[in-house]
């Protein structure tokens, strides 16, 4: 692997960028406010011994909905050696969190309150659409996701979700709505679609947070939706 300044526009500055994505998504991540990586402006990697490889990133970030773009500095260190787990991340995100309490209070009260449980899938639909109601668990799948992409992040592997393939409301426990998700996962090195469940949990206090995550068996006939 390199060491020294990197290109931008490559894999190994991508890889690290997109960690510092999962990483701000699992912790500021709702149904409103989901990030994704704009641009890479300055990236470089240096060796720090048996703790691992360690990125030092200048990039910009899009707020998917609003579609805002704020800059942020991170660095990130991925586990060397034959040691197990996800990457270290520090990160100091330059823009100001949206506030969209507003929202979240009222598909909190709706959700909460409703007869029906929620159900819904192939979100987006083979061709990329979204229904308009189900756009806030479309990013709460995206960012309960992130759970697991960050989890599975590793120097030789860059992940996207694809796709919510089944979303199901459970019943709300501890004030806190829940979620069993079925996701397909772009892992864009090997090109593999990679199906995963996920347990979430939201709410406007505590936010998303993901319980349970399991890897399901391959799916040959997996695709991602155009326009993903």
């Amino acid at each position: 692997m390199l060491t020294g300044k990197l290109n931008p526009n490559h894999y190994p500055a991508q890889r690290a960028a997109q960690v510092v994505v999962h990483y701000l998504n699992t912790r500021h991540g709702s149904p409103y406010w989901r990030l994704g990586l704009h641009k890479v402006h300055n990236a470089t990697a240096e060796e720090v011994g048996e703790s691992g490889r360690k990125y030092i990133l200048k990039i910009s970030l899009q707020d998917w909905i609003s579609n805002t773009k704020d800059s942020c500095t991170a660095e990130v260190v991925f586990p060397g050696g034959n040691a197990e787990g996800p990457p270290q991340v520090t990160a100091s995100y330059e823009g100001n969190l949206k506030n969209t309490r507003a929202e979240e209070e009222a598909l909190y009260n709706q959700y909460n309150t409703s007869l029906n449980l929620l159900s819904g899938h192939d979100i987006p639909d083979s061709y990329g659409h979204v229904d308009p109601e189900m756009k806030p668990f479309w990013h709460l799948g995206s960012v309960a996701s992130s759970f697991i992409m960050l989890n599975e992040s590793r120097e030789d592997t860059l992940y996207n979700m694809a796709q919510v393939v089944n979303v199901t409301q459970l019943e709300t426990l501890n004030n806190q709505l829940r979620f069993n998700y079925d996701v397909l996962l772009h892992e864009m090195v090997s090109q593999e679609i990679i199906h995963w469940k996920v347990l979430a949990t939201w709410s406007p206090e505590e936010g998303v947070k993901a319980l349970q995550m399991e890897k399901l068996p391959q799916c040959d006939h997996c695709k991602p939706p155009q326009n993903h």
